[in-house]
């Protein structure tokens, strides 16, 4: 995991001990090896803008040791912008209610899986509203899910309105004490007005406490116009990053964090229910940074 942005990082500090350079250069490496390691454009050039804040004297040849602090310093800067207290924003009235959002292929499905399993280990009794109605496999993947987990999946005919899904769900919450209804949606909507549209009925009909994005780290880059379409068009309060076990550059939280500036929630690392940590910067930066750059100032 993330072995491309560790080794670059690594490799700004790679060279003789007590190697001088300039700041600015150092900055310009600095801005390299993130453009190399998947962070977007916009994100390596906030990066690298908010380093140079923590060298003054940019012109002043330095040993390279001199700047771990500040590197590390900035990195965990853009991480706690997206940090979140994640059981604090999954509480409020019963049936506190879950919009999910995201494009085909992010792993939403797996993702709200794993989100029951996480709130049932909690001993909070969950329900899953299938409304993504729109392809007969999206509600047979959500039944498999949903078995796959213990936990029981509102359903209708394909075709149906997906509106309609979520309304029973919730419904059906209310009258059984259940304390969570966890809702799928379409993955389209990011270049359909109709579904667009569809995902704002969805969320007027329903009044969810919590929307939750799911991103693609291998795609973040690809996404980041659509996730920005997300917010401005339907609105999300936190993020859910999925498949970071097989990002190896490494870069997409860093870019995530940049551009779209909302919690991140939890992270996934693979295919099984269990596999789903909360996000944590500290956590992640020690992904990042080799072991001599795990430190603050």
């Amino acid at each position: 995991m993330f072995k491309g942005l560790r080794g670059k990082f690594s490799g700004l500090f790679g060279g003789k001990n007590g190697e001088e350079i300039r700041g600015s250069e150092f900055i310009q490496n600095v801005y390299e090896a993130l453009l190399e390691s998947d962070v977007s454009l916009e994100a390596a050039e906030r990066i690298s803008s908010a380093l140079s804040k923590k060298i003054p004297d940019q012109k002043k040849r330095q040993p390279t040791e001199s700047f771990k602090a500040s590197l590390y310093d900035t990195i965990m800067e853009f991480l706690n912008v997206v940090r979140s207290n994640t059981w604090d924003m999954l509480q409020g009235e019963s049936p506190f209610k879950v919009l999910f959002l995201g494009i085909n292929g992010t792993g939403k499905t797996t993702t709200i899986a794993k989100i029951a399993k996480f709130l049932t280990e909690r001993n909070r009794r969950v329900v899953i509203a299938a409304s993504d109605t729109f392809r007969a496999g999206a509600i047979d993947q959500i039944s498999y899910q949903g078995e796959r987990v213990g936990v029981k999946v509102i359903k209708h005919q394909p075709g149906s309105d997906p509106s309609a899904v979520a309304y029973d769900a919730i419904e059906h919450a209310k009258s059984r004490g259940i304390d969570y209804v966890l809702i799928d949606t379409a993955g389209r909507m990011q270049n359909n007005i109709n579904l667009r549209e569809e995902m704002k009925k969805i969320k007027r009909v329903t009044s969810p406490n919590l929307t939750i994005l799911v991103i693609d780290s291998m795609a973040a880059n690809d996404v980041m116009e659509q996730s920005k379409t997300f917010s401005k068009e339907i609105g999300f309060d936190g993020i859910i990053v999925t498949k970071l076990d097989t990002d190896a550059r490494g870069g997409s939280i860093l870019t995530i964090a940049s551009e779209l500036k909302k919690p991140i929630m939890f992270i996934g690392t693979g295919q099984n229910p269990d596999d789903l940590i909360e996000f944590s910067p500290e956590w992640m930066i020690k992904k990042m940074l080799p072991e001599d750059l795990q430190f603050s100032s």
